[in-house]
């Protein structure tokens, strides 16, 4: 209620108005037992106990008791002079002591609101026993205890709010500086990448390209004399554009394919049966089973990209003149197949990957299956073909995790 108390919160408002009615009900107490009781001076303690609800009525209301010290401690007082006349009025004022102890302990600085809260005590002892016309330990207990119980529980619920206070700055702290750590990871992510795919095009596509164009010159000088020479230019010069083709390839597999853009998967796999079909000597064919479900990029990319190996593998390596290509929605997973009727081989018996040969195949179609969360089997022997099954779930364990590199 001031700059210094807490602010409210839905606990706390609800312990202000428990403590509004606990107000109210005990002037309303000491009214109707003036009334019933027909003690003397019965319309003075109704009179002051009105009094003593309107003046406690209007704090809430005033804007500035919430906000200044002052205005809190001037209403306090003007309150505790309409209580103090109820107290010498009649005996059952002294019960209104125990809710002023709490409105003094929190409006008032420690040390004044504790001055306070002994204050009232002492008025409300001294009260009861002066219309007790005698005094004994006993009337000291109930306002004592009172005012002990009321100190303890207002400075455990500052303290207890304190450190929730301090919990909640040290939360919001960690919060930002998490934030500011993944950014900083992203960006330092975004540079190192960006700087390793420097160095790679520049060491790599670069200094390739230079050589193919330092070979094609040195073919078109050699031309006119030495058609031998410029053949083998040629050659070297192809065998540049291949390998530099290997590295163009390998820096923008996590990229979506050309392939992908403006079509569906199902449309992409059915043109590379196609492209397949024209350009080597194997009938591919594509199906399609199912309904059609929306997948994301991630799945789209590593359905294809399997498919592409796969049938690559089956061109170079199988001898097949067959190879079936089906890609199947089944609820809540999408699964590729690709089988072939080569000659097959042993999947235990795989050489081991070399950047020379290569060998990376199937090794990378795993790493994309299993980097969404799927499965990825081969079913093959000498003799009987090869079956290639991808499975993935249509709703991955990270649906924003980026593909897995080889």
């Amino acid at each position: 209620m001031n700059s210094a108390a807490p602010a409210l919160t839905p606990t706390t408002r609800a312990l202000a108005w428990c403590l509004h009615l606990l107000v109210i009900g005990l002037l309303s107490l000491a009214a109707v037992r003036a009334v019933t009781g027909e003690r003397p001076h019965g319309g003075w303690i109704i009179a002051a106990s009105v009094l003593c609800g309107l003046t406690y009525a209007v704090g809430p209301v005033l804007p500035g008791v919430r906000r200044s010290r002052r205005a809190a401690a001037l209403w306090l007082a003007a309150v505790g002079a309409c209580w103090t006349v109820l107290l010498s009025l009649s005996a059952d004022g002294v019960w209104v002591a125990f809710p002023l102890y709490f409105l003094q302990l929190h409006l008032l600085p420690r040390r004044a609101g504790v001055a306070a809260v002994v204050a009232t005590a002492v008025v409300a002892i001294a009260g009861f026993a002066v219309h007790q016309d005698s005094f004994s330990a006993a009337m000291a207990i109930g306002p004592a205890l009172g005012a002990a119980v009321a100190v303890a529980v207002v400075w455990g619920y500052q303290a207890l709010y304190r450190e929730s206070e301090h919990r909640r700055r040290l939360i919001e702290e960690l919060t930002a500086t998490r934030a500011d750590l993944a950014a900083a990871q992203h960006t330092a992510g975004v540079l190192a990448e960006r700087d390793r795919l420097a160095r790679e095009i520049h060491d790599t596509l670069a200094q390739g390209l230079s050589s193919i164009q330092l070979l094609l010159r040195a073919a078109e000088r050699a031309l006119p004399q030495a058609p031998q020479n410029a053949a083998r230019y040629v050659d070297q010069a192809r065998q540049a554009a291949a390998d530099n083709l290997a590295e163009a390839r390998r820096f923008v597999a996590a990229l979506t394919p050309p392939t992908l853009e403006g079509t569906t998967l199902a449309d992409a796999l059915e043109r590379l049966c196609t492209t397949t079909s024209a350009r080597h000597r194997i009938t591919a064919r594509f199906h399609l089973t199912g309904d059609p479900a929306p997948l994301t990029t991630a799945h789209e990319v590593a359905l294809l990209r399997i498919a592409q190996s796969a049938l690559a593998n089956t061109v170079r390596h199988a001898g097949a003149t067959t190879a079936e290509v089906t890609l199947s929605y089944l609820g809540d997973h999408v699964a590729l197949d690709i089988v072939d009727d080569g000659h097959g081989f042993d999947p235990t018996l795989l050489p081991a990957s070399d950047p020379e040969t290569g060998g990376f195949g199937l090794a990378v179609m795993r790493a994309r299956t299993q980097a969404l969360g799927g499965t990825l089997t081969i079913e093959s022997a000498p003799g009987r073909g090869t079956a290639l099954a991808a499975r993935l779930p249509l709703t991955p364990p990270s649906a924003t995790e980026p593909e897995a590199h080889p």
